[in-house]
């Protein structure tokens, strides 16, 4: 038994340089499995995993320095700061979509660490650096919007 787990390591260590070198992450990956993974993507790992946006709009922030350029792609919104994406605007994520009611929200995170009528924000561990997760509501409590984004930004 030890000599096939053996013989196991030992193919894997001479093929991994086999790998291809254009690899990307969506092939083994996709954006509904994690999307908090693309925060803090370059632009050049944003464009050689989705190719050239649909369109690019800019978002006025509240200081003139927190404006962002948002690349538009059928995965989602990637809101760019510098050179990096700090946010994702989704359709879903997480198994929520946008339609869902506020209690499927509630049931699936939980409690909340922060909410007001029209949102609930939930911090999601595991990451090199802070994330959060936000669903906006309309006045019928159905999700309006979702945002996955670097909550030290």
């Amino acid at each position: 038994m030890k000599k096939i787990f053996l013989i196991f390591f030992v193919w894997v260590f001479i093929n991994i340089p086999l790998l291809p070198q254009n690899w990307t992450m969506s092939e083994t990956l996709s954006i509904e499995d994690d999307p908090a993974l693309y925060i803090g993507f370059s632009l050049e790992e944003l464009i050689g995993e989705f190719g050239i946006p649909r369109s690019v709009y800019p978002v006025r922030g509240l200081v003139e320095w927190d404006d962002d350029v948002v690349f538009v792609y059928d995965e989602g919104d990637f809101y760019i700061i510098k050179d990096r994406v700090w946010q994702l605007g989704l359709s879903s994520a997480y198994l929520i979509q946008v339609g869902d009611s506020r209690p499927t929200v509630l049931l699936r995170f939980g409690q909340a660490i922060n909410y007001g009528e029209e949102f609930v924000i939930y911090s999601l561990g595991g990451y090199s650096w802070p994330i959060a997760l936000r669903f906006n509501f309309d006045s019928a409590g159905r999700v309006t919007a979702i945002f996955v984004y670097r909550s030290d930004i």
